[in-house]
């Protein structure tokens, strides 16, 4: 029974050391980070655009974690600069991912902050980059007879020749689509996260 006590007390010191090294003192760490000057915290309808983002596992294939220089290629391939913790200052839960099926999105708001792009590419990825391996997301879309569309005031996407539908008929965004696209906007952390130099 000895032996058990102390196989159980060592197993509970060594949780308690890990916990703490691995949690506690990370937390005390960045707590209290401020948000860098030109971050701005989500607006309601960019926060519903996170939800969607969430449900639909684009975390799973896409980071929003760009490295250091010194630890890869990301500045290279045009993601942007080295995340830092008041980067995410608003993230609750923090959406780092942790695979890059595809491209890391730190920085998609900078880099295609084009509507019209990122509403096309969520309906249909291989219309704009024909190597994309991203599934698409019709159900965030509704087909419509062009005159309805008209009739309701509503914006049709504009697709590439031969990924549209049937003639007569437009692809109209869903408001989920229409705020996915909203919250992938805000991602442009490309304000500077060191105070300038003081001028002579």
């Amino acid at each position: 029974m000895e032996n058990e006590t102390k196989l159980a007390a060592g197993a509970m010191v060594a949780l308690g050391v890990a916990t703490a090294a691995l949690v506690v003192l990370p937390y005390l760490q960045v707590s209290d980070v401020p948000a860098p000057a030109k971050l701005q915290p989500y607006t309601a309808s960019q926060l519903r655009g996170r939800e969607v983002y969430v449900a639909n596992g684009c975390v799973y294939c896409h980071s929003q974690q760009p490295r250091d220089r010194g630890l890869g290629p990301d500045a290279q391939r045009g993601w942007g600069r080295a995340s830092v913790p008041g980067d995410y200052v608003y993230d609750k839960p923090h959406l780092l991912g942790s695979m890059r099926t595809g491209p890391d999105l730190f920085n998609i708001g900078a880099r295609q902050p084009s509507k019209d792009w990122n509403l096309g590419h969520l309906y249909q990825p291989r219309a704009y980059v024909k190597e994309s391996i991203m599934p698409s997301y019709p159900f965030l879309f509704t087909v419509k007879d062009a005159g309805e569309a008209q009739r309701e005031g509503e914006q049709p996407l504009q697709l590439p020749s031969g990924f549209g539908p049937a003639e007569g008929q437009v692809v109209v965004p869903t408001p989920q689509a229409l705020d996915l696209v909203k919250y992938l906007q805000t991602l442009d952390h490309t304000y500077p996260v060191l105070p300038a130099p003081p001028q002579p």
